[in-house]
């Protein structure tokens, strides 16, 4: 895949209600190759790995080129070895709603406690539905991007968020 990405990040509100509402999750670890001008990231989600390529965002953080390969999960594990540490691990879930798919990530390790979720739209001015477990809209917060936690992990500023969100 490739093209432009779409998305809108949220925190989400403790308790869970999410996780009823998956239709799937999994478990991911990804790691980052330093690159200048660009983010690369490996990842390995259940048995599957990818290569993504993401472009500077635009927008306030709401969109920016990205290219997507599914690799070998062999190719996955060495691309790792090659990422500056330390690694992302996470659980996502997939949370239909209302025509859209929100990605739930539970963060785990240094970031234990961080809840976000993410819908990807097809143009800036998309409508969408917004379940009630979403909190505050984060899209464009450095703080929240994955590559950012690896260097700022949520243990280092979670007291930075209301209670229902760490």
């Amino acid at each position: 895949m490739s093209g432009m990405e779409i998305e809108r990040k949220f925190l989400v509100r403790k308790g869970g209600a999410y996780r009823e509402m998956a239709q799937s999750h999994s478990t991911i670890e990804q790691g980052y190759i330093e690159a200048k001008g660009a983010t690369v990231r490996v990842r390995i989600r259940g048995e599957k790995g990818y290569l993504t390529i993401k472009g500077p965002s635009l927008n306030g953080g709401m969109s920016r080129y990205e290219f997507e390969k599914e690799i070998t999960l062999d190719e996955a594990r060495q691309l790792m070895k090659l990422c500056v540490p330390p690694i992302i691990q996470k659980t996502r879930y997939l949370v239909p709603f209302q025509g859209h798919v929100f990605e739930v990530d539970e963060f785990h390790g240094d970031n234990d406690g961080l809840v976000m979720a993410e819908v990807e739209l097809t143009d800036e001015g998309e409508a969408y539905g917004k379940p009630d477990f979403l909190g505050p809209e984060v899209t464009g917060d450095r703080r929240f991007y994955n590559a950012h936690l690896r260097f700022n992990p949520f243990r280092l500023w979670r007291e930075q968020l209301p209670p229902a969100y760490r």
